[in-house]
């Protein structure tokens, strides 16, 4: 088999490691990859990840068996729409059931119609009626660009006056360009976050370990939204005995109503949940693998994960196998360049990557996301360089463990954040 995964991050270095695992040795490409899905398989020149018309040139060329479109940008741009004219089966849903993630409002009006808790919120495009709404309510609301925004589209503000800029920012200046010509805003809900995905198709739902993630770029959630500064799984505020009563609240009745407008969804399915007071309400929904959720997700998946991903890519999911997931819990820490998710450097020399690796044999590995090869040397080339991924008996075990092997790694101009399952461990401890 020959398999196409889109992407250039560390969920894509990832799924290319375990995809890598089975048992039929497929021949793995990624387009365009990084250094480390370099060791993985071949990395392919592509410019832009939503270029369509590009992706499937490569999947004729390549005469590609299954295609993994791990971002969102090509799912939402129509690639599994593509792939389907062309019979080459997608894991991923079509465009139009890729709007869950490709516009908020979409997903929010949805989710008012089933009937699924999540925080009350009001669509705009006008900045005046913005304004006057924004004005109204008792406390500052979230601010969130409607379209895509690379994860950073979701602005909480402290005060009213932060929110109108935001507002002015967004509307007038369009500094999220057409992602931010329409505005979600909603109630800040108060609690913890988790992660619930579950590969999903053909009326089945199956749920992953639960998992959650570090939004913030510094320690104790401060600072701006980024993609992810670390994750970890399972994440004790959602234990395993609640994951498909969640699944069915929170993802059933969402692909139900996509079901009935025609638009089935099949893939992976990530509804962000946060745990208010009143109860779970669904933050948003992503429809592909989180990054940097999928590290520690696929570093417990101790299965063939290829079959399952076949089948669902197929329209079989529901005659696949089980996933299975081992006891231990998984901890990925993100190594960033020094600004991120503002302007940050690039062309740093990597190094200590293996000693990092060595550390724990087998219970360690770095996911490049940001790194690429220049004169046979390992630099930084993005935002977010490495995530260091480790397995432990326990989330405390596991964590050290990451932050004992992340010392090793030589990288000038970086930070990573130092609390990375914190929440998790003090809940451990109540």
């Amino acid at each position: 088999m020959r398999i196409l995964i889109v992407g250039s991050g560390g969920r894509e270095h990832a799924l290319a490691w375990k995809l890598g695992q089975s048992p039929e040795k497929p021949e793995i490409f990624i387009a365009p990859g990084n250094g480390g899905t370099a060791l993985e398989g071949t990395n392919l020149p592509l410019a832009d990840t939503g270029d369509v018309g590009k992706i499937m040139e490569i999947v004729k060329e390549r005469k590609i068996d299954l295609l993994i479109p791990a971002p969102e940008l090509p799912l939402v741009n129509g690639v599994a729409d593509a792939c389907a004219a062309a019979g080459v089966p997608c894991f991923g849903p079509k465009a139009a059931a890729a709007r869950l993630e490709g516009s908020k409002a979409f997903a929010k009006e949805l989710l008012r119609e089933t009937g699924t808790p999540t925080a009350d919120f009001a669509v705009f495009t006008d900045y005046g009626q913005a304004r006057r709404y924004v004005e109204s309510l008792p406390l500052p609301p979230v601010i969130k660009a409607d379209g895509l925004a690379a994860g950073k589209g979701v602005i909480v503000p402290e005060n009213h006056e932060e929110a109108l800029g935001v507002l002015h920012s967004m509307l007038i200046d369009k500094s999220f360009g057409p992602a931010g010509g329409k505005v979600v805003i909603e109630e800040a809900l108060q609690g913890q976050e988790v992660s619930l995905l579950a590969f999903c198709g053909e009326g089945r739902i199956i749920p992953m370990p639960s998992a959650q993630d570090h939004k913030r770029a510094y320690d104790a959630d401060k600072g701006p939204n980024t993609g992810g500064m670390g994750a970890y799984s399972p994440a004790p505020i959602l234990p395993e005995n609640d994951l498909a009563d969640m699944a069915g609240r929170f993802l059933k009745p969402v692909l139900d109503g996509m079901e009935k407008r025609g638009c089935p969804f099949s893939g992976v399915l990530y509804a962000g949940l946060m745990l208010t007071g009143q109860g779970p309400k669904v933050l948003e929904f992503n429809v592909r693998f989180g990054d940097p959720e999928c590290q520690p997700l696929l570093m417990r998946c101790t299965g063939d994960l290829l079959p399952l991903v076949a089948a669902c890519a197929a329209g079989r999911l529901d005659r696949a196998p089980e996933p299975e997931w081992s006891p231990e819990t998984a901890i990925c820490v993100v190594i960033a360049a020094r600004g991120y998710p503002g302007a940050y450097s690039k062309g740093m020399p990597v190094g200590g990557i293996a000693e990092a690796e060595a550390s724990s044999p087998g219970k360690v590995k770095v996911f490049h996301a940001g790194t690429g090869i220049e004169g046979g040397e390992l630099k930084a080339s993005g935002g977010r360089i490495l995530g260091v991924t480790a397995l432990g008996e326990d989330l405390r075990a596991a964590r050290n463990r990451a932050y004992a092997a992340a010392k090793n790694i030589r990288l000038p101009e970086s930070f990573f954040r130092t609390d990375i399952g914190s929440k998790g461990i003090a809940g451990c401890d109540q």
